[in-house]
């Protein structure tokens, strides 16, 4: 008997026929990459459904609205520090000498029809990418989603943010006008201050004495397309680790370290996230129909002359300008024929200390705690009070910085002396985190007292009893189950203990650990226990 065989893909003809040109195109596809295999692991993908999760993803539609409206301004931007006379439409300015770069900039906003709507939207979605990112890592340290094991997503998304402020500072500068040329001299100013390698770097970075020859073509070409790279391979990294680890989530009933509740990435993620998109893209259009940003025709081309009050950096730069402003400006020292200029020195060594203590903040609060547990539930803040206390601290200590910034527009609005809102920053920049540190825990601890006795003896009710005896007392009602496992489904963890080595000493860093780990756990209130619980049950009833 002859036998024949069928070719092996004769059983998927009528599929193909039927599904016509899309279908082959998507087998073809299919065969060659495996593209369904990968979409379907995604798919599966389990996210938490909580609003807070969505300030990262404002970030990301933020990025998305850059790269959109960046790239209609590249058509008509020139980036040049050629000098040309302004013959444009707006006739204040008409006849004065300016750079190519400042003209097409008022050409974008006065002759080219959307551009200053584009222009306007740029800026705004570069101010809310920016306040995205903090926002997000702020709620990634409060609720200790940092800790094994992400810690090095925590690096990738900081990272991230410093890139963020820099490529928003880069934008900021482009236009040559009078504000962006005040905040360039500053960066100048800073350069120099370095010991030896200062003047050097500063004649490198402008091409020459400030403002150089073509300092706007070169941030130009950072702008579009060094740290744009930059920024694209940091995200792509931190949503690679985001899909790679377990999302973390808030505590509550069938909610473990392995077991995620949410919704799955396909469909319904996906569909609230591309509906979310649309909002905060409209949101952002309608923010930049109704006010106005950086209006460079009040400012003029820059000029060091007319330079007043008023001139204030971009707010995510405000903290660096606070720095300077705050440093005594009588530390200069002249030692072996160089000045060492301590008041630039001075707050770029602190906000350089400052910003690597809180990049590295998840490996020292690991090396202290010694915790080396994966962790997928999220902390309420008040049960971390010590962590709590921190962040508290580094947030106030950057807004005195921020403050800083705007010290001059203080004085002026307030009618106070420049020197009396100089001299009150400078105390807060020391007395502010301190006070900011003992204020925070005592809350966090006293919400926790308070969670303690909420979940043993219930709300107060408002109702008054008087009991048989003639006591008074108000009736609690008790809370329901859900609730109460919010407030006590927590980790009580305790100090260190000191073990001696295998030399049978105890080193002076074990000391150091052990007293810091005293430190982090110190007037902790552990949660309360079934058995109290259901002691207080039997006291009730």
């Amino acid at each position: 008997m002859n036998t024949v065989t069928a070719p092996a893909d004769t059983e998927k003809a009528p599929a193909r026929k039927s599904g016509g040109f899309t279908a082959a195109a998507s087998n073809y596809l299919d065969e060659r990459t495996s593209i369904s295999t990968a979409v379907k692991e995604l798919g599966r993908k389990i996210f938490p459904d909580h609003w807070s999760f969505l300030l990262g993803e404002v970030a990301l539609y933020s990025f998305v609205i850059i790269l959109l409206s960046g790239t209609f301004l590249t058509f008509f931007f020139q980036a040049s520090m050629a000098e040309v006379h302004y013959e444009g439409s707006y006739v204040p300015l008409k006849g004065v000498e300016m750079s190519a770069a400042m003209a097409s900039t008022l050409d974008l906003s006065f002759d080219i029809r959307g551009g200053l709507l584009m222009r306007q939207v740029h800026h705004w979605a570069a101010l809310l990418f920016v306040a995205s990112i903090g926002l997000h890592m702020l709620r990634i340290f409060f609720t200790g989603a940092f800790r094994k094991p992400r810690e090095l997503n925590w690096v990738i998304g900081f990272v991230l943010f410093i890139l963020a402020m820099a490529e928003g500072f880069t934008g900021y500068s482009l236009p040559d006008d009078l504000l962006s040329g005040n905040g360039l001299r500053i960066i100048d100013g800073m350069v120099k201050g370095i010991p030896l390698i200062g003047t050097w770097t500063s004649y490198l970075l402008f091409g020459g004495e400030f403002p150089g020859t073509d300092i706007v073509g070169r941030l130009y070409s950072l702008h579009i397309l060094l740290l744009p790279a930059m920024v694209l391979a940091f995200i792509a990294l931190h949503l690679l680790f985001v899909v790679v680890h377990k999302h973390t989530q808030y505590s509550g009933p069938g909610r473990t370290e392995q077991n995620v509740v949410g919704f799955p990435v396909l469909p319904v993620y996906a569909a609230k996230a591309g509906g979310f998109f649309f909002i905060v893209f409209g949101v952002v259009m309608l923010i930049a129909s109704l006010f106005t940003i950086n209006p460079i025709w009040n400012y003029g081309p820059y000029d060091p002359s007319p330079v007043s009050a008023g001139t204030q950096p971009d707010w995510y730069i405000g903290f660096a300008d606070g720095g300077l402003r705050l440093a005594p400006s009588n530390m200069d020292l002249v030692l072996f024929d160089h000045t060492f200029s301590f008041g630039i020195l001075l707050p770029l060594a602190v906000i350089g200390i400052f910003i690597v203590a809180v990049m590295l903040y998840p490996f020292l609060e690991a090396w202290i705690t010694g915790d080396k547990r994966e962790h997928h539930i999220l902390d309420r803040p008040r049960n971390a009070a010590t962590r709590t206390a921190i962040g508290a601290a580094g947030v106030t200590f950057y807004a005195v910085l921020w403050a800083a910034a705007s010290s001059d527009i203080i004085a002026t609005h307030f009618h106070v002396t420049m020197e009396g809102v100089i001299r009150t920053l400078q105390v807060l920049l020391f007395l502010g985190p301190v006070i900011a540190y003992f204020v925070a825990k005592r809350i966090c601890l006293g919400l926790q007292k308070k969670d303690r006795e909420i979940a043993l003896h219930g709300f107060e009710s408002g109702r008054i009893v008087r009991l048989p005896g003639g006591e008074y007392i108000e009736v609690h009602e008790p809370v329901s189950d859900y609730e109460r496992w919010k407030l006590v489904s927590y980790d009580d963890y305790k100090p260190l203990m000191i073990r001696p080595n295998a030399r049978g000493k105890i080193t002076a860093a074990q000391k150091l650990r052990a007293g810091f780990s005293r430190w982090f756990f110190e007037d902790r209130i552990a949660p309360v226990s079934r058995t109290e619980i259901e002691s207080s049950h039997g006291d009730q009833h």
